[in-house]
Formats: C-alpha cells, structure tokens, sequence
C-alpha cells in the first residue's frame, strides 16, 4: 500500500495519520497470523513451549495479585475499623478526663471545706479540753473544802 498524497478532501486527519492507521492494521493481522501460527506450532517447536510457559505464568500472576489484592482489602478494612475504634477510644477518654478534672476540682474544694471545718473542731474540742481542765481545777477545790468541812 502506497501512502495518500492528500486526502483532506476524503479523511479530516491527514495523510501521516492515515498511513500509520494502515501500518498498525498491517501489524495488528501479521501479529493475528503469528498467533494462530503459533498456536498450531505450540504443540511441536520450543518456542510454542516457551509461549504455554509464559501464558501459564501470566495467568499464575494474575491469580497472585488476585490474592495480594483481597489480602490488601482485608488489611484496609481491618485499619479503617481500627481507626474509628480508636478515634472514639480517645474521644471517650478526653470526655473522661474532662469528668474526671471536674471531679478532682469538686473534691479538692471539699477536702479544703473539711480541712476548714476539722481546724475549726479541734479549736472547739481545744477549748472545750480547757474548760473542762478548769471545771475539773475548780471541783477539785470545792471537793477539798467539802472535804474539810465535813471533817469539822
């Protein structure tokens, strides 16, 4: 086949584009023609052989990255899963933290109330010792005049 000159009256593309469309039409059936040459040859020369060994491979390939590819699934599946477990772990925890802090702060203003208030009972209980050392001091006393008073 001989190239077009021009064909822009006939073919918008251009005469290069037309002659390289022949050319892989040419290839496309020499490659169609070898194929089924070698398919009947595949049964008696090496390199029949050869084409089964590469054909078998590519199919055990495939069937590979089959696997690798179900096995890359199950792995994404498995780390998107974890991912939201762990994302609502954290939440959950700084919601718990938070409770917590607040809880703290409750109970460190009541430990401070309790420690004003204990002060606050052993200065009474303080007092209360003093006075029943002087009711005490004082009973003492009148129990010895009663004492000598009996006794006369």
């Amino acid at each position: 086949l001989k190239p077009l000159a021009d064909c822009s009256h006939v073919c918008p593309v251009g005469p290069r584009t037309v002659t390289k469309t022949m050319a892989l039409r040419r290839a496309a059936a020499l490659f169609a023609a070898s194929s089924l040459g070698a398919a009947r040859a595949a049964q008696v020369n090496p390199i029949g052989k050869v084409l089964e060994m590469l054909s078998d491979l590519q199919a055990k390939i495939i069937k590979e990255g089959e696997s690798a590819q179900k096995v890359y699934a199950d792995f994404s599946e498995w780390c998107e899963e974890r991912s939201k477990e762990l994302s609502f772990e954290i939440k959950t925890g700084k919601s718990e933290v938070a409770e917590l802090e607040a809880t703290i702060d409750e109970q460190s203003a009541k430990i401070g109330s309790l420690e004003a208030r204990l002060d606050e009972l052993s200065g009474e209980l303080s007092k209360d010792e003093a006075d029943l050392k002087a009711a005490t001091h004082i009973r003492d006393g009148e129990r010895k005049v009663f004492e000598a008073s009996e006794k006369e």
